[in-house]
């Protein structure tokens, strides 16, 4: 197969539909995907304020929709206006200690929003393939720092791997809809923890120290021993777009893991480069912490992804960090625009992968 050609994704004729494209992913695969020529659409909630979305000067889809995923009606007449070849499903509530305080929307968001997704998607002829995104924190976490695979159990004890294990289900549910109405194919795909320029969301652990930076603060830092599978936002984004070109020339894996080739990084660590990366702003302070809320070690297996994709990350974990915090400093200091700063990091991606030639 020749994936990194993308000619099955290139000849498709309808819009490829990005669920969530307001969001941080979706900002950033809305760009990906202009830049490799790819006619897109989007339905999303309104853009936060801060958010990567709004710092660019025009929407980065040719056409969008702004709309609730969990109202059902809306979405059906959406997809149908819209009649896209194939859906990437990032649209979520991907916060954990937001999804503790209002659990019920969370799976209302995660569940059933993904559930009306893909029934509004199968009553379209025209989508050959629907890609969902959920998370490594699907997996059954025994805290012995497994790097789970793709077959692994999934289990999730809080409110948001909890709703992304039904998510799971659902997913799976209309892959026998599927094979038994010969519908869309439909993938599961599964990240670590993303980070990149542009994410300002709350409670993550670098838009907290660029926060301090603006601020002139000093971030706290809880949990210094967790570990999590930190990679460049581009790395899975680009593992999403090898699986959807898979999904239209042969019979895909249903689900598919990506991840950094290293051992996952503790918090600390994290912390620690990045104030390598701008010492004179960032500043920061230990407050040691025990949280039951989130899983406290996170390894992730992406073998199957460089086998069937020829998929591989291009960033170190190390230079995802670095890379994220040069970003916010060209940003911040008016050096470059986010929109330039997002094109040049995707002309690293399109480099190694020959994309642009």
């Amino acid at each position: 197969m020749e994936l990194h050609s993308l000619s099955a994704i290139k000849a498709l004729q309808g819009p490829i539909l990005i669920t969530g494209h307001t969001g941080f992913k979706g900002a950033w695969l809305s760009l990906l995907l202009r830049q490799l020529d790819v006619k897109t659409a989007g339905i999303s909630l309104p853009a936060e304020k801060n958010s990567l979305y709004t710092r660019f000067d025009a929407s980065m889809v040719d056409q969008e929709h702004f709309l609730d995923i969990r109202s059902r009606e809306k979405l059906n007449q959406a997809i149908h206006d819209i009649r896209p070849s194939a859906i990437f499903h990032l649209a979520a509530q991907p916060l954990v200690l937001d999804s503790y305080k209002d659990p019920v929307g969370t799976f209302e968001t995660n569940v059933m929003g993904t559930a009306h997704l893909l029934d509004a998607a199968f009553k379209v002829e025209s989508v050959q393939s629907v890609i969902c995104a959920t998370t490594d924190k699907v997996y059954r976490n025994s805290e012995r720092g497994i790097s789970f695979k793709e077959d692994d159990p999934l289990a999730g004890k809080d409110p948001y791997s909890a709703s992304k294990v039904g998510s799971e289900s659902a997913i799976s549910t209309w892959q026998q809809i599927s094979h038994l109405t010969n519908g869309p194919k439909v993938m599961a795909v599964r990240a670590g923890n993303v980070i990149g320029g542009g994410d300002f969301a709350k409670n993550r652990l670098l838009p907290d120290l660029i926060r301090g930076v603006q601020n002139e603060t000093t971030t706290e830092i809880r949990n210094p021993e967790s570990t999590r599978p930190w990679q460049h936002v581009l790395d899975p984004l680009f593992g999403y777009v090898l699986s959807l070109e898979a999904s239209l020339q042969t019979d895909a894996p249903n689900a598919l893991n990506f991840a950094p080739k290293d051992t996952s990084l503790n918090v600390k660590e994290v912390v620690e480069i990045a104030k390598s990366a701008w010492p004179e702003k960032i500043e920061y302070k230990i407050v040691k912490e025990n949280s039951k809320m989130e899983s406290k070690k996170l390894e992730l297996n992406a073998n199957l992804a460089n086998k069937y994709l020829n998929w591989k990350p291009v960033w170190s974990q190390e230079n995802s960090i670095i890379s994220t915090i040069n970003w916010w400093k060209k940003v911040i200091l008016n050096e470059q625009s986010a929109f330039a700063a997002c094109i040049a990091d995707i002309e690293i991606l399109g480099e190694s992968y020959d994309l642009f030639k």
